[in-house]
């Protein structure tokens, strides 16, 4: 019996990825869990202040797909902000990929790539649904590997989308990421700019999409022009006037969302601010109009399907919230590991 364990590296993930339709596996991945053939669990999240500095993290996260390509593992995130400042990337990780049958794992992929490919990829996958028919400009505020692969996805993947730009606290680091883009993108389509500002980036934009590490909020909702799609796929980005005003607010998985501890969407569910979908709004919990909750309007995999309502109207705010599936790393991640297994990339660990 060959009983062997194959081990993608963060270089060789790429090679096999270049096969691989990331929005078509994430979409999968979604409307498998509206169809109730997927199975994600409560995060494990620990967190940790290192002696050398920053905040630390890990997250596991298993999941299982139960469909044609019927897929489990799990994925295992951590991050440390002061990383960068020492060189290394933020975020890193590993998803590992189980036999079906026997439960054993078969591969272990680095999950950075795989992680920002697929968040790019359910970014990418909500605007196909829900932008706007003027729209052609985008902004993303972060200019990290996240932000690199959304503007690489968004390019190659909304074709109304002519000009992406791009805001970073740290100088220099926007308008490095434009330069590095402009000479990867196929010229004349897309145009890369840095922005002045998070506000003047969001103000200018059709579609925003937030890739930053920051647990304070700061997008209001007068940044947005009517008509914007906000996709807030880092932590806390948007305000809470931005949630609770949305004309469409979608989510990927309303449980994972409601007991989530650590976010503003979380906690605004929690004290009865933000229903699930197809709630009736009423009144908030003190009965008070002047508090009125509202519902969810519902999960992108109930989009997917058509069975929650779209954008109706060019001048809707709409707003995507995901906290983020395992189920979707893991989908891309089995599409990698049987290309990299008939392609024979990565190498093959005796267990």
């Amino acid at each position: 019996m060959n009983d062997t364990l194959l081990y993608l590296s963060p270089y060789e993930i790429p090679l096999a990825a270049e096969e691989v339709d990331a929005v078509d596996a994430v979409r999968e991945a979604l409307a498998l869990h509206a169809r109730g053939k997927a199975r994600v669990a409560s995060e494990a999240h620990l967190t940790w202040n290192p002696p050398g500095g920053g905040d630390a993290r890990s997250i596991s996260m298993p999941g299982l797909l139960d469909g044609e390509l019927a897929s489990i593992g799990v994925k295992i995130i951590n991050a440390n902000t002061a990383n960068p400042e020492a060189g290394l990337p933020r975020a890193s990780g590993l998803t590992v990929i189980f036999d079906t049958g026997t439960a054993r794992p078969r591969c272990v992929l680095a999950a950075g790539y795989i992680s920002a490919l697929r968040t790019a990829a359910v970014s990418v996958l909500a605007s196909q649904y829900l932008i706007a028919s003027h729209a052609t400009t985008a902004a993303v505020i972060g200019a990290g590997p996240l932000a690199r692969e959304h503007c690489a996805l968004i390019a190659s993947r909304i074709p109304q989308i002519t000009r992406i730009l791009v805001f970073d606290s740290v100088p220099g680091r926007a308008g490095k990421l434009c330069q590095d883009l402009a000479g990867e993108v196929p010229p004349g389509r897309v145009s890369f700019s840095p922005a002045d500002s998070a506000r003047s980036a969001a103000s200018q934009c059709d579609l925003l999409v937030t890739c930053t590490t920051t647990r304070t909020p700061y997008v209001e909702r007068d940044w947005l022009r009517d008509g914007a799609l906000a996709v807030n796929v880092s932590l806390d980005d948007l305000s809470q006037d931005v949630l609770t005003s949305a004309d469409r607010l979608y989510v990927d998985d309303w449980g994972l969302i409601a007991e989530d501890p650590h976010r503003l969407l979380g906690k605004l569910a929690r004290a009865g601010r933000v229903l699930p979908p197809g709630a009736d709004p009423g009144a908030g919990p003190g009965g008070d109009a002047g508090t009125q909750a509202r519902a969810v309007t519902g999960t992108l995999g109930q989009l997917v399907l058509g069975q929650c309502p779209g954008r109706e109207s060019d001048n809707e705010l709409c707003v995507v919230n995901p906290f983020g599936l395992a189920i979707e790393d893991i989908s891309l991640a089995h599409r990698i590991y049987l290309v990299a297994k008939r392609r024979k990339i990565g190498r093959d660990l005796p267990f």
